[in-house]
């Protein structure tokens, strides 16, 4: 089997040359061989870039991708490694849909009762249940936002 150049394979798998060194540098892809100190790749590159650009689409960070690749035991099998990876992503995705909602809940009630003249009476009406009501009981500000849990980086 032929190997090919990493012109060939950007063309394959529509990424340019540089996206490709970028994936060796970060560990996304292995090394490639070396022929008169141009890099060689065999298919399984072609496939394996397939791959990467799917899970970007996906929603996957490139350190999640790379974990995909080699954050696993060798043994591995590749359903397992998704299931895994897909177990964190739900998660993060599932706090990260609650705090949309909180925020669409506070855009919803600002557009609906902000009723202020001037910024800083807004700005003081933001830190109260009705913005612009003076009377109305301050909001709990002592307790932080909360943030995405950041996933186990032990798999």
């Amino acid at each position: 089997m032929p190997l090919l150049t990493i012109s060939e394979v950007a063309k394959q798998v529509g990424l340019k040359p540089s996206a490709i060194r970028y994936y060796e540098q970060v560990g996304i892809l292995p090394r490639a061989q070396r022929a008169s100190g141009q890099r060689r790749y065999d298919n399984t590159v072609v496939y394996r870039l397939a791959l990467v650009q799917r899970a970007q689409q996906m929603g996957f960070t490139l350190e999640e991708i790379r974990r995909l690749f080699f954050g696993f035991r060798k043994a591995t099998p590749i359903s397992e490694r998704w299931k895994k990876l897909s177990e964190r992503k739900l998660a993060e995705l599932e706090t990260l849909a609650e705090q949309i909602k909180a925020m669409q809940t506070l855009l919803r009630a600002i557009s609906e009762k902000c009723n202020c003249e001037a910024l800083d009476q807004c700005g003081r009406g933001i830190f109260r249940s009705s913005c612009g009501d003076a009377k109305a009981a301050p909001l709990r500000l002592d307790q932080p936002a909360r943030k995405l849990k950041q996933p186990n980086s032990t798999l």
